[in-house]
């Protein structure tokens, strides 16, 4: 593989992800991050230069992922004035992972065009553990060709990838299983709550749940971790919240009142409100079971 790889944005995914393309001899050859600290450390860790300049990344990389929070965070990195990726971006491919609004990665793909580069998407749908192993699912959005032509790299950072059409798509897509996710969350959160305060022996419950019809993906990453109150964070609650109002914002849009979505939405509104938005989204529990903080009277 001739083509440098750098990384925008290498806080716990993209660090991993950049550790995965480095064990597989890729040339990952720059990386940035706000946080100079963590970007330092990756570099040394794997080779590569740490630089405080967006423009530097684009300099020094064939192929540029992003990594970054939110849609304020890719205008930022896509600035039209000063320093910016854009800058001699002309032939450069860019990967945009984040799950941000559709309009913003159309957006950016139309900036990118007007200076010679391409952007894609490539949503992801899995957690830390998955960028380090290289069992990523990826959701991929843009011109066929450019997602074509990157392929080989993604190929190898995935177990499974899922071409949705063009740019903007796979932000869709994105929103809607974050959207789902979110809500079964919420819903098995309230389902142990009532179950604590029942007196129902918890582990007696998740068993149960998993054989009959409230079984999900949820049940088997969060449960025992609502269950013992262990919240280290893989999805936080901020991005939950964030990413139920992009659903939410889609429906809007569609003309759609979508009330489980809406009820989600609060919740983890509630949740980060009381200061738990840098902990896992399973911290929603908190406001379910009857000895913790309890549901409001509100």
């Amino acid at each position: 593989m001739s083509k440098r790889i750098g990384f925008v944005g290498v806080g716990r995914m993209g660090a991993n992800m950049a550790r995965r393309l480095h064990d597989l001899k890729y040339p990952v050859t720059v990386v940035y991050d706000i946080n100079q600290k963590a970007a330092e450390e990756l570099a040394k860790e794997i080779g590569a230069e740490a630089t405080n300049k967006l423009a530097r990344v684009t300099e020094l990389a064939d192929v540029i992922f992003t990594v970054v929070s939110d849609d304020a965070a890719m205008y930022k990195i896509f600035a039209k004035n000063g320093d910016s990726l854009l800058i001699g971006a002309k032939g450069k491919i860019f990967i945009n992972t984040a799950t941000i609004s559709p309009k913003t990665h159309i957006e950016i793909g139309k900036l990118c065009e007007e200076v010679g580069a391409e952007a894609i998407e490539a949503c992801m749908a899995s957690s830390i553990p998955q960028a380090r192993s290289g069992t990523l699912y990826f959701m991929l959005g843009g011109k066929k060709q450019v997602v074509d032509e990157v392929e080989p790299i993604l190929k190898d950072m995935s177990s499974s990838r899922r071409y949705c059409g063009e740019l903007g798509s796979a932000a869709k897509v994105k929103a809607l299983v974050n959207m789902v996710m979110n809500i079964n969350t919420a819903a098995l959160a309230e389902g142990l709550g009532l179950a604590k305060a029942l007196n129902l022996d918890l582990n007696m419950i998740r068993e149960v749940f998993s054989q009959t019809g409230a079984n999900s993906r949820v049940l088997e990453t969060d449960g025992e971790d609502m269950q013992n109150r262990e919240h280290a964070c893989f999805f936080s609650a901020e991005h939950a919240l964030k990413d139920s109002g992009i659903a939410l914002n889609l429906a809007k849009e569609a003309g759609l009142n979508l009330p489980l979505a809406q009820a989600t939405y609060n919740q983890y509104q509630r949740l980060v409100k009381k200061g738990f938005g840098q902990y896992d989204k399973s911290a929603i529990s908190e406001l379910t079971f009857p000895d913790r903080h309890g549901l409001d009277k509100d």
